[in-house]
């Protein structure tokens, strides 16, 4: 992904906008990080270059809470405890 499309990049859920970024892996590109909501506190993975931006009811708890937990030392503690719409509490 690239660092740019933060700049028009809204929560799906709640539309707010900036949202916070948290980068792991990075080339040319975002390969591997975070983009977070500070108003909601959903989280969405960057995988593979990719922003998964999706709602809540499309998301998958057995892919989502092996990225929390490969990179929960990197990851705000309030997103490990409590994020959305999944958290390793």
């Amino acid at each position: 992904m690239k660092r740019k499309l933060m700049d028009i990049l809204a929560c799906p859920i709640d539309k707010h906008h900036p949202l916070e970024l948290h980068v792991f892996n990075e080339k040319d590109e975002i390969v591997e990080g975070l983009i977070v909501c500070p108003e909601c506190n959903r989280w969405y993975p960057i995988r593979d270059e990719i922003p998964e931006m999706l709602p809540d009811e499309l998301r998958k708890e057995a892919e989502d809470l092996p990225f929390l937990k490969k990179w929960r030392e990197k990851i705000p503690d309030k997103i490990v405890s409590e994020g959305k719409p999944f958290c390793l509490k």
